[in-house]
């Protein structure tokens, strides 16, 4: 996944402004900024929701915008507030995705994450609380097996435990080659899983790169966490 240069224009706002943001196989990408940075444009972008106004966005090669449907197959994507539908159940619901991206229910690893989630499938989609939601939409992208997960705010609404069920899932992903982008406000969670940051900053790249190559750019302040060098990047 890569954007160079990415811009993206509402009338005379200039929500992105020559991003640049790259994600490799078998790693996680921290994709950091505060609310109005830019960081929901950029997503919507390369799900092909929006079109870019200039610049390049490419998942696999190849343009969001144009072969959105085909690309959709090889990635999940799970947003912070997840809306189902109510009369479907939360098994329905997972079922109904997958085959949307090609993948056989029956073959799927849905039933031992419905066990390591704590995800009742049988409830209808009005019964869930926002945290269950979250777990059907976690569900549905870990049991797709995809190339490319794109992940904002996944773990929103969710326990310490389930957070830490989420955690062996993004490691067992990376360890098996999968991409993943990962745009969360818990800094501490972006700190244990990522392998690089970025940092953006009124639609432009303000920092990027491994934590070490970033601290190493704070004067070697090695034992910085990430949130001391998020603020930093913004004073």
């Amino acid at each position: 996944m890569e954007t160079r240069g990415l811009v993206k224009t509402f009338g005379s706002v200039r929500a992105l402004d020559g991003l640049d943001l790259s994600v490799e196989a078998g790693e996680v990408h921290g994709f950091l900024g505060p609310n109005g940075s830019g960081k929901s444009t950029t997503i919507r972008v390369l799900l092909g929701l929006l079109r870019s106004s200039g610049g390049e966005a490419q998942l696999f090669g190849r343009d969001p915008w144009r072969e959105a449907a085909e690309l959709h197959r090889r990635l999940a994507y799970v947003p912070g507030d997840v809306s189902l539908w109510p009369n479907l159940s939360g098994g329905e619901a997972i079922d109904l995705l997958l085959r949307m991206r090609g993948i056989d229910p029956r073959t799927s690893q849905k039933a031992a994450l419905f066990e390591r989630f704590h995800l009742d499938p049988t409830l209808k989609g009005r019964a869930y609380s926002k945290g269950n939601r979250q777990k059907v939409a976690l569900v549905a992208a870990f049991a797709a097996e995809t190339d490319l997960l794109i992940l904002d705010e996944p773990t929103s609404g969710l326990d310490p435990l389930m957070e830490r069920v989420f955690n062996e899932c993004v490691g067992e992903f990376k360890a098996r080659g999968t991409a993943v982008l990962l745009s969360s406000h818990i800094l501490s969670e972006v700190e244990r899983l990522a392998d690089r940051v970025t940092i953006i900053r009124e639609g432009r790249t303000a920092e990027s790169g491994t934590l070490a190559s970033l601290r190493l750019l704070r004067g070697g302040r090695f034992d910085a966490s990430l949130e001391e060098l998020f603020l930093d990047a913004y004073t």
